[in-house]
């Protein structure tokens, strides 16, 4: 690969990745945790309904993950492009 498009072929697939991460957070946290608690408040777990448990809990599990996620498909494109730190 050209030096210029592996650059921006990286750069595009960090930047979509970062996008998928971003939108799954704000699913999780306004979607689940505000917009459809109607709609989750009659499934039950934990003792509570889903939504709030995605506005207390749901969400902050949620960004952790997505923190390991983000971590784990950042090292197999910097793998990629050999970028790795290896």
């Amino acid at each position: 690969m050209e030096p210029h498009n592996a650059e921006t072929g990286y750069w595009k697939a960090n930047v979509r990745l970062i996008l998928i991460c971003l939108f799954i957070w704000a699913f999780c946290s306004y979607g689940c945790g505000i917009l459809f608690r109607p709609l989750l408040a009659g499934i039950s777990i934990g003792g509570t309904d889903l939504g709030f448990w995605f506005a207390q809990q749901g969400s902050i599990a949620t960004f952790i993950a997505l923190i390991f996620f983000y971590a784990w498909r950042m090292n197999k494109l910097d793998k990629k492009y050999g970028l790795d730190e290896e």
